[in-house]
């Protein structure tokens, strides 16, 4: 059992355990609402099955990324979150804890995996209906119909409104014809493409003898059972990419190709027999964001993959700093281990504090999906009635295929968190990974021992899913406008207007307020001393101080606003706007983790976890103590003290580093770099 000393002048703290069940319990609660799963992966899954081999060659990496796919899909894994009827297994939220679990494993495998069963077929399962799942789900999840998600073009890439590819129904023949337009049209960047795809989701504009009616998905076969690309289509191959050599991807092309009608995705919007387009969602801007809300998983999984990787990179590094010694302490023999100095501790201890809290965080959204989207939530897809006939409906009980006003604010503030979160996550990877790296020195450069390689591949979790300083202005906005607003035809001056209103009447999204966090955030009214600092609502406050004052403020900026001056105004306040985005997130990660200690029994458990989580809290206010103090939420003295208590806090926490590191439940076959390895094991 391992124990931490306590400083003679620190304010008294209960004294720090970690032993066998402290770990499995801490575990149990990063593990969440699907730890049978994350369990069953554990000790299912062979090493060789999801890791990859430094030094292949792409073509070698890739064939072996194709192999490990269709193996996994032979194991049952491609299954996860498809519909039951069709042979699926588990729920939708499953889908995302796998996905979270197997990027410990090769990235290049985790994209494809995401692209097959994530991209290509959840687009099947949640744009199509019946005639697409009876046609298609069984070969999907199986791995004999692998495919691709066409919807990035070299002109679009995060406007997905604005693609210039055209779907245009053919009344004489009953046919789509799926045409690229412009250069700028070609879709790029899509996984399996260059290789691998068989069919594809195309994203077009839809376009009848009626007009045009917005961005839909229409299933166009690629290649035949050869590879060879079929008539019309062009496939071309992206080449070398900075990372995820594993992974095809390549570009397609488009010269009238002609598909069936019923190859239209059709669960938002469809072609009747005569001809005519028919929607239950009349309004084009709602349909089409009520599309893509479907699609919302894809972002999940990002966030939870890029977060599974930097907990890699943290185990990576601090098993080898707490074995590596540099350099030796006045009258000792004997170097110091590098992990005993605190400027390691630095680099590495808060970082692991983020991965917990964004690890529970992540669990949070993954629950909330799966409520929402779910096989018995709100919406599962268009259903068929005794009749046969497909209905595009919502809900059964509701007409207009509208969502009733909870569900749509309780989608709106899901797509807000997850977008956040995936930006917030995936720009986290990416600093832990490098530092990680850093912290390793030049054995942490070495292809075996994996950091070079995960960076790399991290590196565009940042920009697929959506860009995430695009992200943000998507939470900006949902926290600033009304629900149905966002989604109407409003002008820039228009929202900007409504903004303001919203702010000025206090109509914005709140999330504390919960009764645990109330009473935390009660409890800590009037404290200003030192030991406030130690304090879950002093914490707990300082979050909802600063994102509340940033959103507030950015509201008043946008109320000059007028029909002439709305898109520059908004242009100039892009930083601000930016800032309110990344507070809300900051606040909503915190909350998780105050929650999840919160609920968890008294004991040494919830003692350690306590620590880590203080650590984040004051890690994450030190580093951005400028706005603080210019806003006079600390003083200079108590911006030092925040200092000096992330210090100790780093000192408390350096005894259980291991422990930590044991309890995010990484399978230690996974983690086969050779500085990584225990004292004691095979190298």
């Amino acid at each position: 059992m391992v124990t931490s000393p306590q400083m003679s002048d620190a304010p008294a703290r209960p004294e720090l355990t970690s032993g066998p069940e402290v770990v499995e319990s801490i575990r149990t609660v990063l593990d969440g609402a699907w730890g049978d799963l994350r369990q069953r992966i554990r000790t299912e899954l062979r090493p060789e099955q999801i890791l990859g081999e430094p030094g292949q060659s792409i073509t070698e990496q890739r064939a072996r990324v194709r192999d490990q796919l269709l193996g996994l899909a032979e194991a049952g894994y491609g299954r996860i979150g498809f519909p039951a009827a069709y042979g699926g297994e588990l729920d939708y939220g499953a889908s995302c804890v796998a996905f979270e679990m197997q990027a410990y494993g090769d990235l290049s495998l985790l994209v494809k995996l995401g692209v097959q069963f994530g991209l290509f077929g959840g687009a099947v399962a949640r744009l199509g209906t019946e005639r697409h799942h009876q046609a298609y789900l069984a070969d999907i999840m199986a791995g004999r119909l692998l495919g691709s998600f066409g919807m990035t073009e070299v002109g679009h890439g995060s406007n997905v409104q604005r693609l210039e590819t055209t779907a245009t129904y053919d009344a004489a023949t009953g046919d789509l014809v799926i045409h690229t337009p412009t250069e700028s049209a070609v879709k790029t960047y899509i996984g399996n493409a260059a290789q691998d795809a068989r069919m594809a989701v195309i994203f077009a504009q839809l376009i009848t003898d009626e007009g045009g009616h917005g961005v839909h998905a229409v299933l166009v076969p690629v290649r035949d059972e050869a590879g060879a690309a079929l008539p019309g289509v062009t496939i071309g191959d992206n080449g070398v990419k900075a990372g995820l050599p594993g992974v095809d991807n390549g570009t397609f092309a488009f010269d009238q190709v002609r598909v069936p009608k019923a190859n239209l995705l059709n669960a938002f919007g469809d072609i009747d027999d005569n001809g005519h387009y028919v929607s239950d969602i009349d309004n084009e801007n709602r349909r089409f964001f009520t599309m893509l809300g479907t699609l919302v998983r894809g972002r999940v999984c990002v966030g939870g993959g890029s977060g599974s990787a930097a907990k890699k990179a943290l185990a990576i590094a601090i098993r080898y700093g707490d074995q590596r010694r540099q350099f030796e302490a006045p009258g000792a023999e004997q170097e110091v281990v590098v992990l005993d100095y605190l400027a390691h501790q630095r680099k590495l201890l808060p970082r692991l504090a983020k991965s917990y809290a964004l690890s529970l965080a992540q669990n949070v959204v993954t629950e909330r999906l799966e409520e929402l989207h779910g096989a018995g939530a709100a919406r599962s897809g268009p259903s068929v009635d005794d009749a046969g006939r497909e209905s595009l409906r919502t809900r059964p009980e509701e007409e207009g295929g509208e969502r009733s006003a909870s569900d749509q604010e309780a989608q709106r503030e899901l797509e807000t968190r997850v977008a956040g979160l995936k930006a917030v996550t995936t720009w986290h990877a990416l600093d832990t990974i490098q530092t990680c790296r850093e912290a390793c020195g030049g054995a942490g450069y070495m292809a075996e021992n994996q950091l070079g390689q995960m960076r790399a591949d991290v590196d565009v979790f940042t920009t697929f899913e959506g860009d995430n300083t695009v992200l943000l202005q998507l939470v900006a906005k949902g926290l600033l406008t009304e629900y149905k607003e966002m989604w109407g035809d409003l002008d820039p001056a228009e929202m900007v207007g409504l903004v303001s209103k919203q702010v000025a009447e206090g109509v914005v999204e709140r999330t504390t307020g919960r009764a645990g966090l109330q009473r935390l955030l009660d409890l800590a009214k009037g404290r200003d001393d030192d030991s406030a600092l130690d304090d879950r609502g002093w914490q707990l406050s300082m979050f909802e101080q600063r994102a509340d004052h940033v959103l507030e403020t950015v509201g008043k900026r946008l109320r000059k606003a007028t029909k002439d001056n709305a898109f520059q105004l908004f242009n100039a306040a892009q930083d601000h706007v930016l800032l309110a985005a990344r507070t809300h997130i900051d606040r909503i990660v915190m909350e998780a983790f105050a929650e999840a200690v919160d609920d968890m029994p008294e004991g040494p458990a919830r003692d350690l976890l306590d620590h880590v989580c203080s650590l984040y809290a004051l890690a994450s206010i030190e580093e951005d103590k400028a706005w603080f103090i210019e806003h006079g939420r600390l003083t200079t003295a108590r911006s030092r003290a925040v200092t000096a208590q992330v210090n100790q806090l780093c000192g408390d926490l350096r005894p259980h580093a291991q422990a930590l590191v044991d309890a995010l439940g990484i399978p230690d076959g996974l983690i086969t770099a050779p500085i990584a390895q225990r004292a004691g094991e095979a190298r």
